[in-house]
């Protein structure tokens, strides 16, 4: 049995993000935990997603979602395992997805959170167990962005389809979902160690390094005939290049742009060729998961058949000790982890 700490740890933002690279804008501090009262349960938290946007929540940039505030606990989603309850939906032992926060407990109050935890699995009532890293991953937010990317870009037989970041969590899901449609799949990594994985285990069939000086020309040899489709994460100077490639009638679904995540306005990198868009008849439009929750059981249901069945890999990259969030979260912006990244708070099994 756990025991509920008279304090907990947890990562508290102190000031907006200013630049590309690592910066210390987070505080690792004791906090009280809370004490339940009616209505409410605690949650201890397991497993913890990062995500590029952790970084739109500490700026001001303006989103579905308003700004952490200076001194809170930094936001985060995840998954935990309730461990004091005084709520009926939320039973001591279940398994929940919600936002946890970069913290070791989370207060399950509904008046509160920005959404209510969503039980994963609960042994006493037969809620089916999902496994918490596939939840976090392909079959939870990241999956069904991709999915949905995919969708909105709608690449067909034969068609070019091109996603940056394409060993990460996003890109290397939608890139197999292209491929299951029959387009030519190209995504852009950093590394020729992670353009090989996309290429010889995921199925594209070419991957520009991005830290090859010769990037921009290596990705127009890699596109003859163009983009049809673009599933865009990256922005900046990438995004840039890649309107220049662009066919007639070009779908662009923007669902990140991590090069203008940390810069106030006017440091941000800006679009020289956003002429292209206009002169080849091209979509662009930004889309937000958030934006579709009620397709969120029919998304998962598609990519759990797939998962199941071999069409669909997915790779976790785990981190431990949420300490070491922060640092995990660079790994994201620099690109050296494959697939999704998680942290392990704490183990399911650990009772400390």
């Amino acid at each position: 049995m756990i025991t509920r700490p008279a304090v907990h740890r947890a990562h508290l933002l102190t000031r907006r993000p200013e630049q590309a690279g690592p910066e210390p804008v987070l505080r690792w501090a004791e906090v009280a935990t809370p004490v339940v009262e009616p209505g409410q349960a605690l949650v201890r938290t397991e497993l913890l997603s990062v995500d590029p946007a952790s970084r739109v929540f500490m700026s001001e940039i303006r989103s579905d979602l308003p700004p952490v505030s200076l001194g809170a606990v930094m936001r985060g989603y995840g998954i935990g395992r309730v461990v004091e309850s005084r709520r009926s939906d939320l039973p001591v032992g279940a398994r929940v997805l919600g936002w946890t926060g970069w913290q070791e407990y989370q207060l399950a109050d509904d008046t509160q959170l920005e959404e209510p935890f969503t039980v994963l699995s609960d042994p006493a009532r037969g809620v089916p167990t999902t496994a918490p890293e596939d939840a976090l991953g392909v079959l939870g937010l990241t999956g069904i962005t991709a999915w949905l990317g995919v969708e909105a870009t709608d690449p067909r037989p034969g068609e070019t389809f091109l996603v940056a970041a394409a060993a990460g969590a996003v890109g290397s899901i939608a890139g197999q979902l292209a491929r299951e449609r029959g387009a030519h799949v190209v995504g852009i990594a950093g590394g020729a160690d992670k353009c090989r994985y996309v290429v010889d285990e995921l199925g594209f069939d070419a991957c520009v390094d991005r830290h090859d000086p010769r990037w921009r020309d290596l990705l127009d040899a890699a596109t003859p005939d163009g983009i049809d489709a673009d599933l865009e994460t990256a922005g900046g100077e990438i995004l840039d290049h890649v309107l220049t490639r662009i066919t007639t009638g070009a779908r662009i679904a923007l669902i990140g742009m991590i090069a203008d995540y940390h810069a106030a306005p006017q440091r941000r990198h800006g679009m020289r060729n956003l002429i292209e868009v206009a002169e080849q008849r091209a979509v662009l439009r930004g889309l937000l998961v958030t934006d579709h929750t009620d397709r969120f059981d029919e998304i998962t249901s598609q990519l759990a058949d797939r998962l199941s069945d071999g069409r669909l890999r997915a790779e976790h990259d785990v981190v431990d000790g949420l300490e070491n969030a922060p640092a995990a979260l660079d790994r994201v912006f620099e690109g050296t982890g494959r697939g999704k990244i998680l942290v392990r708070v704490h183990s399911s099994g650990d009772e400390r």
